[in-house]
């Protein structure tokens, strides 16, 4: 049985402590995705990175680096990813994204067989 399926993999990076509305933004991004009907997202923290600006940031022992990014990303479908990206221009969302095409599909029971 094949269940791979097309779509995109979607996914926004913004910074550890970023807020919209009052919620960090990785948060407000899972919490619109789950109000479309989008079936997962997940949220990755970065440990080094840089930006735009070339600064190289990094996690430091017993301290939390609060211009680290994290990753929100979600496996959807051509029209789901158009939807909340939309979701997120309307909104004033201050994040970058990044849309690639993506074959996926699930190993071992299917979803809906809870």
């Amino acid at each position: 049985m094949n269940n791979t399926q097309e779509g995109v993999l979607l996914s926004f990076y913004t910074h550890a402590r970023a807020r919209h509305e009052g919620k960090l933004v990785y948060e407000w991004l899972l919490e619109h995705a789950r109000r479309q009907g989008i079936g997962g997202g997940s949220a990755f923290r970065a440990v080094c990175g840089f930006g735009r600006h070339g600064v190289l940031r990094e996690e430091q022992f017993f301290e939390l680096a609060d211009d680290l990014a994290v990753k929100v990303e979600f496996l959807l479908s051509e029209d789901q990813s158009q939807a909340l990206l939309q979701t997120v221009r309307d909104s004033g969302v201050d994040a970058v994204y990044a849309v690639a095409c993506a074959s996926f599909g699930w190993l071992g029971k299917a979803p809906n067989d809870h």
